[in-house]
């Protein structure tokens, strides 16, 4: 997961209509999802109201057949965990301090509940999973 910038990212909205984009993200060692965006976003509201969330990581470079399918619940970190969470999303994206002080940005930070590695570049494929 942590060679990838990438990811799209799936919620619901408070109708529970599906929604999804793309966003650029960090990834910490205990598998926790940081992107920022901003708070008028429909992802961003949508995670206010309901957190749970869903995430493809990776099968977008050509010839690069493996994955994560992701699960987790979101949360808008404060104060030192925020800092935390910041740092983690700066070194993937150093350009991200530029947006810091853009009306109306936060940071979202998504801890796993389940995920599904797979890896098809091999034979046999690979799947693994785990469960928080």
């Amino acid at each position: 997961m942590k060679s990838q910038r990438y990811a799209v990212v799936a919620s619901a909205s408070p109708t529970g209509v599906p929604q999804a984009a793309v966003v650029g993200i960090a990834t910490t060692d205990d598998f926790e999802i940081v992107f920022d965006t901003l708070r008028t976003t429909r992802k961003a509201r949508n995670l206010l109201t309901t957190p749970a969330v869903a995430f493809v990581v990776g099968g977008l470079l050509p010839g690069d057949e493996r994955t994560v399918q992701y699960e987790g619940y979101a949360t808008f970190p404060i104060g030192e965990e925020l800092a935390h969470f910041q740092a983690a999303y700066f070194k993937v994206f150093p350009s991200g301090t530029c947006r810091m002080s853009k009306p109306g940005i936060t940071y979202v930070r998504v801890k796993p509940t389940w995920l599904r590695f797979s890896n098809f570049n091999i034979t046999p494929p690979l799947s693994i999973e785990l469960t928080f």
